[in-house]
């Protein structure tokens, strides 16, 4: 089947957290703004992902539901076909989304007062979960030359002794920066954090999304030494535009740090799944291929046509070029404005919403996030409102 994904969808008034919600978040400015922020897609999802959603509303009775045997099946095909992967279904764990879920890790394993280890500029509810919970936030800034990031090892590992880490948050692949760390990087970072006994904790909920020429390393699949200090976390919300139904999994190989985190679970009763985040992700996992090889085509060139589009038009902003996500890093600095001050530039000049770069932490004032998983019309006006000002 052929997608469209050049279709305008019009999402205003549909409770879009991404076009009707914009000002509870980033201000009034932002009610008239076009949003290119929150990490959803304006994209229909794959028609036999409709069809399983469709089919379960035809039942017409909503129920306490179970699991299935299907489903770990279609979880477990994902991962063996995808990423040569092993999964075994007594690792798999359910959580009502990845943030629910790192939270919950973060209390299942760590206790107040703990310090657990991120790599800034990163997805913001990391600290804010780290924070929330009373555990301390160690930062291991994420290294910047000639447009392209790098872990800082050697502050890692000092950061490991000094603060008496417990607990490490990796991002593969980065959001925002847009790296899809290399297996010799993991590697490098993996034996840190075995020799200094941490627990890792892998978002990879962007794994599929990877551009040409690059394709995410599992964590916990370098070694079963990695393995075995690993909780991964996935879901299909991101790679097939589900995350209103609120569904992810927590994979555990460890028998023991799987039964800590069901033992929470359940005491949280937070393990009894949404049906229907559980019929979308089966369908999506079993059928959705061709739609994410068309999806990610979609994207790619919609990253070249922002490349180019900037570096013909655009002065004062650098694009670092993602290898993975569809979510964009934007280097404002040569605008010269300060975080608020680029924030208004945004919102209130050119109308367009995007994720501040400062709220993603040290290291990132003075840049913004654009998502462009949504139509080129729509990334073509974002793009000629921010021209016409520089």
């Amino acid at each position: 089947m052929k997608y469209n994904f050049d279709t305008p969808i019009d999402r205003l008034d549909s409770t879009s957290f991404k076009w009707n919600g914009a000002h509870l978040f980033l201000g009034e400015k932002a009610r008239n703004a076009l949003p290119l922020w929150v990490a959803d897609m304006d994209f229909r999802v794959p028609r036999e992902v409709i069809d399983a959603l469709k089919n379960t509303a035809d039942h017409g009775i909503f129920g306490y539901s179970i699991t299935p045997d299907s489903y770990y099946d279609s979880v477990i095909s994902w991962m063996g076909s995808h990423y040569k992967w092993s999964v075994k279904r007594e690792w798999i764990y359910h959580s009502p989304g990845i943030v629910p879920g790192l939270n919950c890790i973060i209390n299942a394993f760590t206790n107040e007062g703990d310090a657990i280890a991120i790599q800034p500029p990163v997805y913001y509810p990391f600290a804010n979960s780290i924070a929330n919970n009373s555990r301390r936030v160690v930062n291991n800034c994420l290294k910047l030359s000639n447009s392209r990031y790098t872990i800082d090892y050697d502050d890692l590992e000092k950061k490991f002794s000094t603060y008496n880490v417990k607990m490490f948050i990796l991002c593969n692949p980065h959001n925002p920066v847009g790296r899809v760390w290399t297996k010799d990087e993991l590697t490098k970072l993996g034996n840190i954090c075995l020799k200094n006994n941490i627990i890792v904790v892998s978002d990879e909920i962007h794994a599929d999304i990877t551009f040409n020429g690059f394709s995410t390393t599992v964590f916990a699949n370098i070694s079963d030494y990695f393995a075995q200090k690993t909780i991964v976390c996935t879901s299909a919300s991101k790679t097939f535009n589900l995350a209103g139904l609120q569904t992810a999994n927590i994979i555990i190989p460890n028998k023991k740090l799987g039964n800590i985190f069901n033992n929470y679970m359940t005491r949280l009763n937070l393990l009894r799944p949404n049906i229907f985040g559980q019929v979308a992700t089966q369908a999506a996992y079993n059928f959705g291929d061709e739609w994410l090889l068309q999806v990610k085509n979609y994207l790619q060139d919609n990253l070249d046509f922002l490349l180019h589009f900037v570096n013909q038009n655009i002065k004062g902003i650098n694009v670092i070029k993602p290898e993975g996500t569809y979510l964009v890093w934007l280097d404002c600095r040569d605008l010269g404005l300060s975080g608020e001050e680029l924030k208004m530039f945004m919102l209130d000049r050119a109308g367009v919403a995007f994720d501040d770069g400062y709220l993603f932490g040290p290291g990132g004032e003075g840049f913004t996030r654009i998502n462009i998983a949504c139509t080129r019309q729509t990334l073509r006006e974002a793009l000629r409102r921010i021209a016409v000002l520089t």
